[in-house]
């Protein structure tokens, strides 16, 4: 049995614990109880703790401290969603605990556990009960309670893992949605399959992902490998004419011994050819020998690269100096949404929602590219919130961030903003203009589902009213007309409706109709807001 860890098996264990989840994601997902087409439980979770991964590979033979470092750092920046930031924290406190050692046994395990579940409740303003916070306690305190009576880092990680099934099963009863669903919690069924996959790591079975690992780069990171790995320099493409009938195949053979990355298409007229080499004289010399040249494009990949890294660095490293004292973060996604955050003023706009939210990282570049001293962010989503908190540790600037749950209140935020205001005066206002919206939705059921009260089958429309079911039907004029009818009898005085991306324009159109006749105490504006997943979002004043 395994006594103690290393930094080199600590690696191997959170790579492991990566693809547990990874493998998983989608079975966490649909953990999800509301059926809206946002259960990313699973998927926030593998892109956290798959930040870890990308940096973590890059180590070679790390310290204890080190590795634990590498992964709490790499996850608080890639942290998404609610998920992500606490699992983000529970690493954070247990690189705390473990710095400095070289190894560590099933009480430092332990201890480290606990760590990362103090860090965690701290953060959480209402930690809530039958979550991954209670999961994550419950299997802690168990783990130093066993250490006690035996200290291998095997068996503890064993424990701690039986102790974290017993406090997962236990969720369904201490929530009641779970209760009434019928299932177990998603963060938690998460945090276990990390505990999994550590252990197998342990035992020489390292699990291995199905696919791609957690954080998917949107781009390469091309400082992720040397100048020097670039074994052919010159990226060579040309036309060719056939002017005589030499076999375009023994240029196949002749470039395939000079270089690599090689492709050749002909036809009756022309030979294209692609090919990496060191040579693109040679090559040259050897394709006029078929014909005269049409184009010819010769670029050196070791000079692109070393100026891409240049560049990544500089972006990477750039913080806008202040050119005015407020400035402002957003985040959205649609085109229509993001022109009327910059109408309003909004500095910076990060592309994120329900179903993609983004990483405490994306929101620190957006921050740092801000040229302000004190920056307001808008996350415009419950589950962007917490991974927007976590921005303000890690920027020079200073940085507030407003709890908006939707994209009305965001809009409505920046609609109260003056920039000659004081920051107390300008927050308050902000955070009180927030509160006088109404926010309505209209999208789909992802899932099948008996939800307060309400059968929904996958694919029923869904209205919510502010983060609660307001009505279900396959009839979308049918969910309008009821939501219209709220609105009258609230007696609210302003509609705006944004139409989603899939919603056509004469449609649109008929969707304010109904709010304009059955509202005719308010004023409704239409604008285009090219959302996905929500073909409305309407909020009212």
């Amino acid at each position: 049995m395994r006594q103690t860890i290393d930094g080199a098996a600590f690696r191997k264990m959170m790579i492991s614990a990566a693809a547990s989840v990874e493998n998983h994601k989608q079975a966490i997902n649909e953990l999800n109880v509301f059926p809206v087409p946002d259960g990313d439980t699973g998927t926030n979770m593998a892109m956290t703790i798959g930040a870890a991964v990308q940096d973590l590979r890059g180590l070679d033979s790390p310290s204890l401290t080190r590795a634990a470092d590498a992964a709490a750092s790499a996850m608080l920046r890639g942290a998404r969603g609610n998920s992500g930031v606490i699992l983000s924290l529970l690493f954070r406190g247990f690189s705390k605990a473990l710095k400095g050692l070289d190894d560590a046994g099933g009480a430092e395990f332990a201890a480290a556990l606990q760590s990362g579940v103090d860090a965690a409740y701290k953060a959480v303003m209402k930690p809530a009960e039958g979550t991954i916070l209670t999961v994550s306690r419950v299997c802690a305190h168990e783990a130093a309670e066993e250490a006690l009576q035996q200290d291998a880092i095997e068996h503890v990680i064993e424990f701690a893992i039986k102790s974290a099934k017993s406090a997962l099963d236990a969720t369904v009863h201490q929530n009641p949605i779970l209760e009434k669903a019928g299932v177990v919690d998603a963060g938690g069924m998460g945090f276990l399959l990390i505990l999994e996959g550590m252990l197998a790591s342990l035992r020489g079975e390292d699990v291995i992902a199905a696919e791609p690992t957690g954080a998917v780069k949107e781009q390469a990171n091309f400082s992720d490998f040397a100048t020097e790995d670039i074994k052919f320099a010159y990226c060579t493409e040309f036309i060719v004419s056939r002017e005589n009938g030499k076999d375009p195949e023994l240029l196949r053979d002749f470039l395939n011994q000079l270089g690599d990355s090689l492709v050749l298409v002909d036809d009756e007229e022309i030979i294209k050819v692609h090919v990496h080499t060191n040579n693109p004289g040679t090559v040259l010399q050897e394709a006029l020998s078929y014909g005269g040249l049409v184009t010819v494009k010769v670029e050196n990949m070791r000079l692109q690269h070393t100026e891409k890294v240049m560049n990544e660095k500089d972006l990477a490293s750039k913080v806008a100096p202040p050119e005015k004292r407020f400035g402002s973060v957003a985040v959205c996604v649609g085109d229509g949404l993001a022109a009327t955050f910059r109408d309003l003023g909004v500095d910076q706009i990060v592309q994120g929602g329900q179903t993609m939210n983004p990483s405490t990282e994306d929101i620190l570049e957006a921050v740092n590219r801000t040229p302000a001293e004190i920056i307001f962010v808008l996350p415009n989503n419950k589950n962007i919130i917490m991974a927007a908190q976590q921005v303000i540790p890690l920027t020079g600037k200073q940085v507030v961030v407003l709890p908006s749950k939707t994209v009305p209140q965001g809009i409505t935020a920046m609609l109260a903003f003056d920039p000659d205001g004081e920051l107390e005066v300008n927050t308050k206002a902000m955070t009180d203009a927030m509160a006088g919206v109404e926010t309505m939705q209209i999208t789909y059921a992802a899932r099948d589902s008996e939800f307060d009260g309400h059968h929904i089958q996958s694919g029923d429309y869904l209205a919510l009213l502010g983060s609660s079911l307001f009505g279900t039907g396959k009839d979308l004029n049918t969910l309008l007309m009821s939501l219209a009818d709220h609105v009258r009898e609230e007696s609210k005085e302003f509609v705006t409706i944004f139409y989603g991306r899939d919603i056509l324009e004469e449609d649109a159109q008929k969707a304010a109709a109904v709010f304009s006749s059955r509202c005719p105490q308010a004023e409704v504006n239409l604008l285009s807001g090219g959302q996905p997943v929500y073909y409305y979002l309407i909020s009212a004043e």
